[in-house]
């Protein structure tokens, strides 16, 4: 039977590709998780990695032994771990990653209950927009939008995403009312870039008869992030294309306008995606917990969509 450490130090290695990344994963030194794998090959009698000054490659004995081992030390080290920590309270350091402008206004804003709710627990989240590998990085969870859904990974919707098109009311104040997505053509654009393709965002509206329309905006400003964007428009400088996430607050407020109401495009549900596992980390479990709670308890989901 070989030490659950040296099985350790193997899929961790193998899942990151490096000694020195699983060595973070494992708190442990490269040259520990190192001979940990030499000791483990010695006493299989098989090279499981083809080691090069950049990365580490699986043998094809190596990919074999992964295939056979990763699901059942997962389940070993989650029983372990499960059961180390039923009568503890959640601990441990929170890693998740989040959009920017996202993270910043709805889940910022829940920390100050969460620490009062599980004071071992200590938040590290990074601030990105990208969708990350929770497995290979070393994430606990993520948030996101237009998520590919690797194998081993669940997600909860937390809301279907709504754009909108809208302006401050001092741009519109001597500007004639547009009646159908191809009217904006006629005002400044606020558009953004995609900044994974470099092109420029179009989207096609729909209203609730079903009819559906290009919103034809021409560009005045170009910008690759909704928070710009949104800032460009407070400040009265063309009509632009939001995420509901961040118009929301300015609606309510009265700072921004909708400009063509009964008109929007549906993007996709934003997420919470996690792990796949029967036994999470009691740190994840309550942190999962805790977000669905919150934004059903703050109907974030009506909240982000089109009702006219």
């Amino acid at each position: 039977m070989q030490p659950l450490g040296h099985l350790e130090c193997f899929v961790k290695s193998a899942e990151s590709g490096s000694f020195s990344a699983a060595a973070r994963r494992l708190a442990l030194t490269p040259a520990a998780v190192s001979k940990n794998v030499a000791r483990l090959e010695a006493s299989l009698g098989v090279r499981l990695f083809q080691r090069s000054t950049r990365k580490l490659t699986l043998t094809e004995g190596g990919e074999r032994f992964l295939q056979q081992i990763s699901a059942a030390l997962t389940t070993l080290s989650d029983a372990v771990n499960d059961v180390s920590e039923q009568d503890k309270q959640p601990a441990g350091t929170l890693r998740v990653s989040m959009g920017q402008a996202f993270g910043r206004a709805y889940m910022v804003p829940l920390l100050d209950t969460f620490l009062r709710r599980y004071p071992a627990i200590v938040p590290d989240w990074r601030f990105e927009n990208r969708q990350v590998d929770l497995i290979g990085e070393g994430f606990d969870a993520g948030i996101g939008g237009g998520l590919d859904l690797k194998p081993g990974v669940v997600a909860r919707e937390l809301g279907r995403i709504h754009i909108v098109a809208v302006a401050s009311a001092a741009y519109m104040d001597d500007k004639p009312k547009p009646c159908s997505p191809s009217d904006l053509a006629a005002f400044d654009g606020i558009v953004r870039r995609a900044s994974h393709t470099g092109r420029l965002n179009q989207y096609s509206l729909r209203n609730a008869a079903g009819d559906t329309a290009i919103a034809d905006l021409q560009p005045r400003i170009i910008f690759d992030d909704p928070d710009a964007i949104c800032q460009a428009a407070l400040m009265g400088l063309g009509v632009a294309l939001l995420p509901m996430p961040f118009a929301v607050p300015w609606l309510q407020t009265g700072a921004l306008l909708r400009v063509l109401p009964g008109w929007s495009a549906d993007v996709g549900p934003v997420s919470l995606y996690y792990p796949a596992k029967k036994l999470l980390p009691a740190k994840t479990r309550v942190f999962v917990d805790y977000v669905i709670e919150q934004f059903r308890e703050r109907d974030f989901a009506r909240l982000v969509q089109s009702e006219g």
